[in-house]
């Protein structure tokens, strides 16, 4: 899947994207949806999510195409358009999503493995943090060895999940009853849910988590062996995956009722299989969801490192995160990212953060990279940038990336302001990071807009330190 200079070619990518989106989002989008919407809303926020999303594809494209000396996807899109804080803040923003979203990884791996072996529970007792940092040392010495060897095997793990998948939606599509489906579709029994409206929002930042890895590709662009590849495997891996989410939450919705549904252990996908197959339907999803889990595991590690190694490669992060080890892996941000991951793992012992708090906290901290890029491709239109010949493409590419940054605004705000002070509070601290990169190139740390933008989010922090202190914020 990459020649032999150590260059991802399409089919490799495509498995980044698609393999870094399916992890364990997918498994457990039955009772994640039930739980926040009803039928109705469910339908609407899928229809705002894929026009979204796509549009953030084909931002994520356009980009790759247009400005290609650009490396590193998400980060250096926003250091081009909005300066060197907004560049970090990106990649220190991703950075912590990616293995934050690892945390909650390992928690839903052992809660599934506690389906088989009681001791691992819901996935956050000692013997499952345990296990799961004996797994995590596993991975950061598999992917030391090599990102063309580790990109591999995440082809291997994405064609093996994509099988239970597959078959889930070939036998829901038969037993599916379309009596369950209309019974209640605007959730008018379940008043707790509140209106439309409030459901379509609560359930979105499930819909983002689920997608997160769609710039997957863009991040690689370094190492791809042909540009256009960039662009080509961001879409493909979208509407493949958009195709299997709306399959398997459509579907369960006609298996059992949101509120049965809404009432499942995760892996949810697991019940409903169990509810129309037997005990052999929730094995076979289990195992599915262990290789997607341990695949996905894989494609995140490798992000993680990587958006660090690109930062530091260009100044916006400390110059001790570029060097690499004999296999071309970036060494040192890869023992930052597993250290972070191994303390995460350790405080979910002492605290309740479920699978769920995890993974809402993971997709707040990844809008803030998603806005930048989207208005960063509306700038370039805006200036003609690139389009000094083409008139017609900048028109279209403006109105796409017009609709995937009212798309990012509108994730914000459906985020809730929770989520974004909590998102400050993890933002503040990079700035030594930041300000460390900055006196190595003998440059002054912040410029005077980047002041104000910093002291707005010391104030955020501030306020969500007091708030968690206090109880009126919880995690």
């Amino acid at each position: 899947m990459s020649d032999s200079s150590g260059k991802l070619k399409l089919g490799a990518l495509v498995a980044l994207v698609v393999g870094s989106m399916i992890g364990g989002g997918i498994f457990s989008l039955p009772q994640n949806m039930a739980a926040s919407a009803g039928v109705g809303a469910v339908l609407i926020g899928w229809a705002i999510t894929a026009v979204g999303m796509l549009t953030l594809a084909f931002v994520f494209q356009t980009l790759a195409n247009r400005k290609p000396d650009l490396d590193g996807g998400v980060y250096a899109y926003a250091k081009a358009g909005f300066g060197d804080y907004m560049g970090f803040s990106s990649a220190w923003g991703y950075w912590i999503s990616a293995w934050l979203g690892n945390v909650g990884y390992f928690v839903l791996l052992f809660s599934t493995l506690g389906y088989f072996f009681p001791i691992f529970g819901e996935g956050n007792t000692p013997a499952a943090i345990i296990g799961a940092s004996v797994l995590l040392w596993a991975v950061h010495f598999l992917v030391l060895r090599g990102i063309k060897e580790a990109a591999f095997i995440n082809l291997v793990t994405t064609v093996a999940k994509v099988v239970p998948l597959l078959l889930f939606a070939l036998i829901c599509l038969f037993a599916f009853k379309l009596d369950i489906f209309t019974a209640d579709i605007w959730a008018v029994g379940t008043p707790e849910l509140g209106s439309v409206m409030n459901q379509v929002r609560n359930m979105m930042l499930v819909t983002v988590w689920v997608f997160i890895g769609i710039e997957g590709a863009s991040i690689f662009s370094s190492r791809a062996e042909k540009r256009s590849d960039v662009g080509k495997a961001t879409v493909i891996g979208f509407v493949t995956v958009l195709l299997f989410l709306v399959l398997v939450n459509v579907l369960s919705l006609g298996i059992m009722t949101q509120p049965e549904l809404a009432k499942l252990q995760n892996p949810s996908m697991a019940a409903v299989l169990e509810h129309v197959v037997g005990h052999w339907g929730a094995v076979l999803i289990s195992v599915g969801l262990i290789i997607s889990l341990l695949g996905a595991l894989l494609s995140w590690v490798l992000l993680c490192a990587e958006i660090m190694f690109a930062a530091a490669k260009d100044h916006t992060m400390p110059e001790f995160l570029r060097r690499e080890n004999a296999n071309q892996v970036p060494a040192n941000a890869l023992w930052l990212t597993n250290a972070m991951v191994q303390i995460f793992l350790v405080i979910t012992l002492f605290s309740n953060s479920t699978y769920l708090s995890l993974i809402y906290l993971a997709t707040s901290m990844i809008l803030v990279p998603y806005l930048w890029s989207a208005a960063y491709a509306v700038l370039l239109a805006v200036r003609s940038e690139t389009y000094e010949q083409a008139l017609a493409e900048r028109q279209k590419d403006l109105v796409i990336g017009g609709i995937a940054l009212l798309y990012a605004i509108w994730l914000l705000y459906a985020g809730g302001v929770k989520y974004l002070l909590l998102s400050a509070l993890l933002y503040a601290p990079g700035v030594i990071l930041f300000a460390k990169a900055k006196r190595e190139v003998g440059q002054p740390v912040f410029t005077n807009v980047e002041k104000l933008i910093f002291a707005a989010v010391v104030i955020g922090a501030l306020v969500a330190a007091f708030g968690l202190y206090d109880g009126f914020l919880t995690l």
